[in-house]
């Protein structure tokens, strides 16, 4: 039956593109001072398609503040049936530097094996595959062979800060023996991968003020401190010259890499040029030794960001002392660390730093725990069949070094059942950069690999 539900969706497939190709036209853009009748409209169009695949329950809810959300209810299976839960999220990110696409960010273009448009891979490609499969079961069998509910959230480009509450509000209608979150990626373009681990993320905004206004330096140059100098040495304490954190306290709790660990991640198709292409490096000697190195780094430790800095504006600053300086500072920690602790460490470290008589202020901003997963689960053993049979190619299991910060308590919620990370993003694909694009064989084989677990799951 497997078999004859894929070659459903295969032939289907060019309408199925169409269909998410009119689902990305939409901007759905999440992020403050863009139209939210945009997540809105695109939140119908999500409900319409799933409604067009068979699913008898469909309903648009509010996701809290003004993005609305979309669930999804098929139990036709019965209650003898396990029932999966299907996530993804039909928000973007922002276009970005719009002169930089080489096609309008909102006009999905087929060029070269992929689909190009904002949305395109993250995470409207995840919406497509939960929809397709559905409807391709529906189509041959009558039915999917287990239960299904499906939820699209349209905030998860900004934090999901009020999804925890909606999971909590509607968790009846959610309750689930799986969770399939349609929302990672793929170690390389037809690896199909899932993803056990993900690193947790904290934010700390710093500003040093010294002065009520900027000096005119030749005059007062030298007598005065200046706080972007001293922001400097701030900032540099917090790594060494490799760039790896040089704060004790934020490498605490590190979980030892296993003999498992080591024998997997070198079992993984790395090299430094690979890396150092996919990366963009200028430099090649850049890129980590080895695969070991590199996802360790990657995966298993946490790393400290510099998101930005800001002293007086390029191009239209003058030869002064400026009385301030401002920088936001991420951190990423990995399982097994608290994020209020490494958020006190982070802090406390940059009060230590503070020169006498200035005026230090800080913010703490969107503290999300690290999330991983034991793989002993029978799911798990469904999924990696799932994939092989969808791709072609046995899967492998890597960490992530992002953050979905919902999936710990969601998974949670519904009792501490597993989540299956999958998904359709490549390294080359650019979520989250201009010129995102969907590579659409790999989004046909996850849509394969979709239709196959839910058949691998009914007859567990």
């Amino acid at each position: 039956m497997i078999d004859a539900v894929i070659a459903h969706a295969e032939s289907a497939w060019p309408a199925t593109l169409v269909r998410l190709a009119e689902l990305v036209r939409i901007p759905s853009c999440s992020f403050p001072g863009f139209d939210p009748a945009h997540v809105v409209a695109s939140a119908g169009s999500t409900a319409a398609w799933f409604r067009e695949a068979g699913f008898p329950e469909v309903d648009v809810l509010p996701g809290g503040g003004e993005h609305p959300a979309v669930i999804a209810v098929d139990r036709r299976a019965g209650p003898d049936r396990p029932t999966l839960l299907l996530y993804a999220h039909h928000d973007v990110q922002p276009p970005l530097r719009e002169a930089l696409w080489r096609t309008p960010p909102h006009e999905p273009v087929i060029r070269d094996g992929r689909m190009w448009a904002r949305g395109s891979a993250d995470d409207k490609a995840g919406v497509m595959c939960h929809c397709a499969a559905a409807a391709a079961w529906n189509a041959v069998a009558g039915a999917p062979p287990i239960n299904l509910v499906a939820v699209i959230e349209g905030e998860e480009e900004v934090g999901s800060p009020h999804f925890p509450a909606f999971l909590r509000q509607h968790l009846d209608r959610l309750r689930a023996d799986a969770v399939l979150v349609m929302d990672a990626g793929n170690y390389a373009a037809g690896l199909p991968s899932i993803t056990t681990s993900l690193r947790g993320h904290l934010i700390v905004e710093i500003e040093l003020k010294a002065l009520q206004a900027p000096l005119h330096s030749g005059l007062w140059g030298g007598a005065v401190p200046d706080p972007a100098a001293a922001l400097a040495r701030m900032l540099a304490s917090l790594t060494d010259r490799d760039g790896r954190i040089a704060v004790p306290a934020l490498l605490q709790g590190i979980r030892p890499l296993s003999d498992a660990d080591r024998a997997d991640f070198a079992r993984l198709p790395y090299t430094p040029a690979w890396f150092a292409e996919v990366a963009g490096l200028l430099d090649p000697a850049l890129a980590p030794p080895d695969a070991v190195t590199a996802h360790a780094r990657l995966w298993r430790e946490p790393a400290l960001a510099i998101n930005a800095i800001q002293c007086g504006e390029r191009g239209r600053t003058g030869n002064v002392v400026m009385d301030s300086a401002w920088a936001r500072i991420g951190l990423r920690i990995v399982p097994d660390q608290d994020p209020a602790q490494m958020m006190r460490a982070l802090c406390d470290h940059l009060r230590a730093q503070a020169p006498t008589g200035m005026h230090l202020t800080l913010e703490e901003r969107e503290p999300g725990p690290a999330w991983g997963t034991d793989t002993a689960h029978p799911a798990f053993a469904a999924a990696r069949a799932a994939l092989a049979r969808g791709f072609g190619v046995e899967p492998v299991a890597i960490g992530c070094g992002a953050s979905i910060p919902f999936v710990g308590e969601m998974t949670a919620l519904l009792g501490g059942v597993p989540a299956l990370l999958l998904g359709v993003e490549d390294p080359q694909c650019g979520a989250h950069a201009e010129n995102e694009g969907l590579l659409l064989c790999d989004a046909l084989s996850a849509l394969r690999s979709e239709i196959a677990l839910f058949g691998l799951l009914a007859e567990d």
